[in-house]
């Protein structure tokens, strides 16, 4: 395994990012297809024997069952120090007040409850699963700041926002010396690019690398177009499908599969090659329930796409986009945390 630095940080990581969402007790909460601890426990080992050093997990995954199961396999199957563990918060873990977002007693309580449930005494990369539109920036961010400094968190990453909420993120770290976001966690795969537009090129000046959540869009890029698994029978209507993309998407889903064909690879080795083209990218993060998963990650590391491959992945995409210029997605996630004043859209990993 070649390791890479996370972004202007010294971290080691490993390119491949197991996701952890679908380790836990599925009675325990989100995601209902998520696997139980001895089967979770299985694929654990097998990525760090196979020198994966790095797993993203979160507080709200199985209601915190997935934290408790990747700690435990850690302490059992390795070294704790040479391990990498992500960690997010921001989503509700009980009922009541002060339970949701990112103030400052919101983030001093769920650092320490994540520490907990990992058996560890720090996290290294702490995330920010969302924005949190009802608390100050500067609340957020100065709080971050305190994690680090206290030694419970070494590194701090985000994950999905519009990219002037995480300019002006990264403009008031700076401005106030407090510690800066190393990382962006984004939704980015072939039939997913809108953050080609704005995001990546911010991360890109910025010296901000990106995790890539959903490379595979949920699996459909990683098999014919219209075969269904366990996962999409489970998952809420409409996960990941854009009716009015989804002739072009159907196009691309057919010519990652052709060229698989041609390559004698697997669709998922295609998929998770074409991300490699992207230099902002550091890792993408495989939802690894099966070895074979795994398998695939590795393997499109040593695989290169030729440009013309890569132009026949790309050509038919529909970019999602209302007549303004703005996607409509976004616009939706926008208007329902102005409303709200918090985002509900955890579950789209």
């Amino acid at each position: 395994m070649q390791y890479v630095k996370l972004g202007r940080s010294g971290l080691d990581i490993s390119p491949v990012c197991i996701g952890c969402m679908g380790f836990g007790n599925p009675e325990r909460g989100h995601p209902a297809w998520s696997l139980p601890e001895d089967e979770s426990r299985l694929l654990i080992r097998y990525a760090i024997e196979r020198g994966i050093n790095f797993f993203d997990t979160a507080n709200m995954y199985s209601t915190g069952n997935s934290e408790e199961i990747l700690g435990k396999a850690i302490r059992d199957f390795t070294n704790r120090d040479a391990i990498v563990i992500a960690t997010k918060l921001a989503a509700g873990m009980r009922n009541g007040p002060n339970a949701v977002g990112l103030s400052r007693k919101a983030i001093l309580a769920e650092v320490d409850n994540s520490l907990q449930r990992l058996g560890t005494d720090y996290i290294d990369l702490y995330q920010i699963h969302r924005r949190d539109q009802a608390t100050p920036w500067e609340e957020t961010l100065e709080t971050l700041h305190d994690v680090v400094k206290a030694g419970k968190v070494r590194y701090l990453g985000a994950s999905s926002m519009m990219a002037w909420e995480f300019s002006k993120a990264l403009h008031l770290q700076e401005k106030n010396n407090w510690v800066r976001f190393i990382s962006m966690q984004d939704n980015y795969n072939l039939v997913a690019r809108e953050e080609e537009r704005e995001m990546l090129p911010l991360c890109a000046d910025e010296g901000v690398q990106t995790l890539v959540y959903s490379p595979l869009s949920r699996g459909r890029l990683a098999r014919p177009w219209g075969v269904n698994t366990r996962r999409t029978a489970t998952e809420p209507a409409g996960a990941e499908q854009n009716e009015a993309t989804a002739e072009s998407d159907k196009k691309i889903v057919d010519a990652v599969n052709t060229i698989a064909n041609e390559r004698n690879v697997t669709p998922a080795v295609i998929s998770l090659a074409w991300l490699r083209r992207h230099p902002v990218v550091a890792a993408p993060i495989i939802g690894a329930l099966k070895v074979s998963h795994i398998d695939d990650a590795i393997s499109a590391l040593s695989f290169t796409l030729t440009d013309d491959e890569a132009k026949r992945l790309e050509a038919p995409y529909t970019p999602r986009f209302d007549g303004q210029g703005v996607s409509t997605p976004a616009l939706l996630r926008k208007a329902m945390e102005a409303v709200t004043g918090f985002s509900d859209s955890f579950l789209d990993q």
